[in-house]
């Protein structure tokens, strides 16, 4: 296997790959709280509505996609857009490679660019991890530079058992009292 991670803008024709690593998330753990997999047609137009103000990038690594993260709204309000939510989903044999790093160092560059100051993530938070949640991506979150804010207990349930939601933030940008406005990222 090469080391060589190759980082590109997603395509609509990455939903097929993209959905295939996001499935067994879905399915075989918590670490997303969506219980259905979602139809290619779906997935391919969570991608193109993304890609309309934020950036969705994919890794790529001998020529397979083994990763990718995007942006999105962290709220609908007016005065909340400086503030993005970020999601990551990585190949899980492809974990602790590198991949995870490079994407959202990737993404985190793309969205200062555009005036984004605040990076938030929701991430699963088990009581206790057990076989479907474990603390890896908040670990990797901290591990990023994001830092704690709260945790919600027993939130969500999923296989039959309760889990928390915790949120980390990191700031990329200065908190000026009249910020410029955020540039789409089309417009980059």
């Amino acid at each position: 296997m090469s080391d060589d991670i190759i980082l590109r803008l997603a395509t609509a024709d990455d939903a097929a790959a993209c959905l295939a690593l996001y499935a067994p998330y879905i399915t075989d753990t918590a670490i997303t709280y969506e219980c259905s997999v979602p139809s290619l047609e779906e997935f391919r137009g969570r991608i193109t509505s993304t890609l309309a103000h934020y950036p969705w990038i994919v890794a790529e690594r001998d020529g397979r996609i083994v990763g990718y993260a995007y942006a999105g709204r962290f709220k609908v309000r007016a005065a909340f857009d400086w503030s993005v939510e970020m999601s990551i989903y990585v190949d899980r044999a492809q974990r602790h490679g590198g991949v995870g790093r490079a994407l959202y160092e990737c993404l985190e560059a793309l969205l200062a660019k555009m005036g984004i100051v605040n990076l938030y993530a929701y991430i699963v938070y088990p009581r206790v991890e057990d076989e479907y949640a474990n603390y890896n991506s908040f670990n990797f979150h901290v591990h990023m530079g994001y830092e704690p804010v709260g945790v919600f207990e027993d939130v969500a349930n999923k296989f039959g058992r309760w889990y928390g939601l915790a949120l980390v933030r990191k700031v990329v940008g200065a908190h000026d009292p009249n910020p410029a406005p955020v540039v789409p990222f089309p417009e980059l």
